[in-house]
């Protein structure tokens, strides 16, 4: 009897664990027909397979059949030797109108030494095919663990990040000089471009189709790894190492019979890395090239000490080669951007990062990003709480950040349109003495220069740099953001005057209860500058938090029914 009320236990246990609906394993054994010539598996295999776990995933929420659309950059981190086990874990995190991001991870299991660990994470785009119905109109994802509400939010700002892809790079390429074109040519080493050319052809037959009779999308992704490990290997003489894919981009379908024309070269060659630019295109009988899909390819060679040896220089051909030479050093800068900007991992980025225009849209992604990261916790604890307004709490990992709730009877849209010019905040909190706009970017980012008092007698005042990055719902489910973090500013140095105060993290989440009810919600984390003014709050030996957001509240209702025409969201 013990026996089985242990058992039913367990049982009960199980079904009280949450499992995502949407969310499909796959596990594979890494056999020698799998692997490339050092008995590791090749990255064309391991598409093939997160691509149909992905599909898979998302055809199970949309109840029809799915295609895919792109593929977000991937970054390998390590490689899979024969005889491991690969496992790919893939679940839609978020549903748009037609289309949907799926989540996958793929990982490595060595089975003697029962240990796992991470090769690579992605972000597929996948849209549902329209039915004899009509268009497909997907159902909602609803989130229901810490990590799931995360990247629920997180994945409307990839969405929008992915819209904006093409336009970062033609800003970079209208801003940038064409010198480093011309100072290759002047190298007599440099190797021709031209040499590194790859084409090849591929008939698309029964085996390579999918179950929707069109190519399978991860035989096309495995095709061009293929050419583009050929481009790769004639600038290096010997088997380079892909490190990362930015962005496999899926502009058409492909049929049985098709023939599938492969082009791959390397656009640039950097100290001990390369881009390998490559694409895929059909055609059948003698009907023109149609454009399939694209991609970039970095690759690195590993010498005998498995550190990137030098490679040799790459000299471009005339016109289409120099744009290509420049068009893969503005993707180098992205990808460093990506690396040193966009980190979940808010140790180790600095606090404060340079803003210039090239890397305005990954400072505005990260910083809304963020505030959307530290919402989505949901271990606070309520620290104090005087008339509906509340103070909460988050230590983890010897970092610090409070929240503060209150509700208003002020419509949402109105207490954002409100809270979102920052020079207005002088009229509630009394911790900004000043308020100046420096730049007004675009519409949903501003930078300002904020002056705070000084907590402690006879020490100097603080000033802060921060950009303010705004951003409405993306559809109802989700609340409207004004997230703010430091920035530097060449024309805006620190000054003896001033201590140069650092904001990582903080802002609002506005969400709307009703019609006419918002509730506001306050997040920051507590860095040396910010800390001294709440730490008497958290310690219980003031309410000052309850006072300013009472005044807050007292000012909103007051302009419930006007906003002031200056203000950087009405423009």
């Amino acid at each position: 009897m013990a026996s089985e009320r242990r058992a039913s236990d367990l049982t009960e246990e199980k079904e009280d664990v949450h499992r995502n609906p949407t969310e499909v394993k796959m596990s594979q054994i890494v056999l020698p027909c799998h692997a490339n010539h050092c008995g590791e598996l090749s990255v064309g295999q391991l598409l093939k397979w997160m691509d149909s776990t992905a599909c898979l995933s998302a055809e199970r929420h949309a109840g029809c059949s799915c295609v895919t659309a792109s593929v977000d950059d991937i970054h390998f981190e390590h490689t899979i030797g024969v005889g491991q086990v690969v496992n790919i874990t893939a679940k839609v995190n978020r549903a748009f109108t037609s289309s949907m991001e799926v989540g996958i991870v793929a990982r490595c299991e060595d089975l003697f030494s029962d240990r796992q660990w991470k090769v690579c994470r992605a972000f597929a785009t996948f849209v549902a095919r329209r039915t004899e119905a009509g268009k497909v109109q997907l159902k909602q994802v609803i989130p229901h663990t810490q990590e799931e509400q995360m990247e629920y939010s997180l994945a409307a700002e990839r969405r929008r990040m992915r819209l904006i892809h093409a336009e970062i790079i033609n800003d970079l390429l209208s801003s940038s000089s064409t010198q480093a074109a011309g100072e290759c040519l002047e190298f007599d080493d440099a190797m021709p471009a031209e040499r590194t050319r790859v084409e090849s052809v591929e008939l698309v037959l029964p085996p390579h189709a999918n179950h929707q009779v069109s190519t399978f999308g991860g035989q096309i992704m495995a095709w061009m790894e293929n050419v583009a490990t050929i481009a790769a290997s004639r600038l290096c003489n010997s088997h380079p190492t892909l490190r990362t894919i930015d962005m496999f981009h899926f502009r058409g379908p492909s049929h049985i019979g098709d023939r599938l024309v492969l082009k791959a070269i390397v656009n640039n060659a950097f100290k001990k890395s390369m881009e390998v630019g490559v694409c895929a295109e059909a055609y059948q009988g003698g009907e023109p090239l149609r454009h399939i899909n694209s991609a970039f390819m970095t690759f690195e060679v590993l010498g005998s000490d498995k550190k990137p040896r030098t490679l040799p220089r790459i000299r471009p051909e005339p016109v289409d080669g120099k744009r290509r030479y420049q068009e893969a050093i503005a993707r180098k800068k992205i990808r460093l951007d990506r690396k040193y900007i966009i980190s979940c991992k808010h140790t180790e980025v600095p606090l404060s990062v340079p803003w210039d225009p090239s890397n305005q849209m990954y400072l505005s992604y990260n910083n809304a990003s963020a505030l959307k990261m530290m919402a989505a916790r949901n271990n606070w604890v309520l620290s104090s709480e005087k008339k509906k307004v509340s103070l909460f709490t988050l230590e983890e990992n010897q970092m610090l950040c409070f929240k503060v709730e209150t509700h208003v009877d002020v419509p949402a849209e109105q207490v954002f349109l409100l809270l979102s010019d920052l020079r207005r905040r002088q009229e509630w909190d009394r911790h900004y003495k000043e308020c100046e706009l420096i730049s007004q970017a675009d519409e949903e980012d501003t930078i300002y220069r904020v002056v705070t008092p000084s907590v402690t007698r006879g020490a100097r005042v603080q000033d802060f740099i921060l950009l303010a990055s705004r951003r409405r719902p993306c559809d109802a489910s989700d609340p409207y953001l004004i997230a703010l973090r430091s920035v530097t500013l060449p024309t805006h140095p620190p000054t003896e005057d001033f201590t140069r105060g650092e904001v990582l993290c903080a802002g609002f989440v506005i969400e709307e209860e009703s019609n006419h009810v918002a509730k506001i919600t306050y997040y920051n984390q507590a860095t040396p500058g910010v800390l001294p003014y709440i730490s008497n709050d958290i310690a219980g030996l003031s309410s000052s938090f309850y006072s300013t957001f009472l005044s807050c509240s007292q000012f909103l209702e007051k302009n419930k029914d006007n906003l002031s025409s200056d203000s950087p969201s009405a423009l």
